[in-house]
């Protein structure tokens, strides 16, 4: 008699993340010798600072390779709790106590702390969509239900306060907030931030690409308008792969509230004992020396950001308005097919352009593509030369399904 393989229920829910799949299919691409223009993974295509590889690299040479304390180094968390004092301009009464810093391996296993921290099985979490793909993921693994509210392209993905008040329920634990967002570049107000804030579930904030933001915008973090202690206090995650290009280096951190830093450390211990001792070191020294380096950054992608929305819009893409952050354009790409990731794989296979379909993201940005602007102006050219050559006969397959 045969049996099946064992599988955990939880697993029905975790659907693949889309950007990745099309990533790894460009991956065999590749390894077959055809040439792939990436723009589906949001990974910059610059260096990381000079001081950061230095210092990740004294630090191995001197035998810093050992375990630390599972919230990360003293030295790193009291530089992390400095820099936002700094960016955010956070008075003593807000400021954050380094004791209540977790450095993590990436903003990822972040997430997974605090949303362990935060649900039994059948608790809610708010989620405005279009969203990052993982974070559904992260609640339906950790036993809970994410509730999704739309936001839209025509306002900028502005976050309806109300809208989410009408989402919450007896069971809802949290309310999810990015800004700058992926994939949509969009930064939520003041205004805002402090209407979710006021609702009674903690904020857990996604601000992994704050400073990425053009034309004057600034952000506003949840450690500047929620309170800072009591069962609303936010989770704030945020972390070095996107501003200073160090996706690679996997660090990142979460900011817990006073009520969930010990069980946070707790988990830290059993799930990931620490971040790699050698890669904190990096962290210091981006924290310390990498400005330059993130401002320079900043300017290149903002030119990158028109060249990308200009192109993608004379070749009949909707974008209705530049992103504010981040490095991402959402694009309606519904007269060239109504499923995206068809679509995607479609420019992949007979283009050799990666872009990452518009369902990862959640069914409200179904037939979009979203294209990352984090790579060189010879690349974002060539990309759009390829696509224009595809979109003919995309285009026409689109008509011809939508026929009577």
């Amino acid at each position: 008699m045969s049996r099946s393989a064992p599988r955990a229920r939880r697993l029905a829910g975790i659907e693949p993340f889309l950007a990745m799949e099309v990533l790894e299919r460009a991956l065999e691409i590749e390894a077959a010798g055809a040439r792939v223009l990436h723009l589906e993974v949001g990974e910059p295509d610059l260096p990381a600072p000079e001081p950061v590889v230095e210092a990740c690299v004294r630090a191995l040479r001197e035998g810093q390779t050992h375990y630390t304390d599972s919230r990360g180094l003293v030295e790193l968390r009291e530089a992390i709790a400095a820099d936002l004092g700094r960016r955010f301009d956070l008075p003593a009464q807000r400021s954050v106590d380094p004791a209540h810093v977790i450095v993590t391996s990436g903003t990822s296993p972040a997430m997974l702390l605090c949303f362990e921290a935060l649900l039994d099985p059948g608790d809610e979490v708010v989620i405005p969509t279009p969203h990052y793909p993982c974070y559904p993921n992260f609640v339906r693994l950790c036993g809970g239900v994410p509730v999704f509210v739309e936001t839209h392209a025509h306002d900028g993905y502005r976050i309806d306060v109300d809208s989410v008040r009408a989402a919450l329920s007896p069971r809802t634990r949290a309310i999810v907030v990015a800004s700058p967002a992926n994939p949509t570049g969009a930064i939520q107000s003041r205004e805002t931030l402090a209407g979710l804030a006021a609702l009674g579930p903690p904020l857990v904030c996604d601000e992994i690409y704050d400073q990425i933001v053009y034309d004057g915008a600034r952000v506003c973090s949840a450690l500047e308008v929620a309170p800072r202690d009591g069962p609303s206090a936010p989770f704030v995650l945020d972390g070095f792969s996107k501003r200073y290009a160090m996706t690679g280096f996997r660090l990142g951190w979460v900011v817990a509230p006073p009520w969930a830093a010990r069980s946070l450390q707790v988990l830290q211990q059993s799930l990931f004992i620490s971040a790699s001792s050698f890669v904190q070191r990096a962290g210091i020294a981006a924290l310390s020396q990498g400005e330059a380096t993130l401002r320079a950054n900043v300017q290149v992608w903002g030119a990158r950001r028109r060249r990308m929305v200009d192109g993608l819009r004379a070749l009949g893409f909707g974008v209705s308005r530049l992103p504010q952050g981040a490095f991402y354009v959402l694009a309606d790409a519904r007269r060239f097919g109504a499923d995206s990731r068809a679509l995607a794989f479609a420019l992949l296979e007979g283009a050799g352009v990666g872009a990452a379909p518009g369902i990862d993201f959640g069914a409200a940005a179904e037939g979009w593509l979203r294209f990352c602007y984090a790579v060189s102006d010879d690349v974002i050219d060539e990309a759009l030369a390829r696509i224009a050559q595809a979109l003919p006969a995309l285009e026409e397959r689109a008509r011809a399904n939508a026929a009577p």
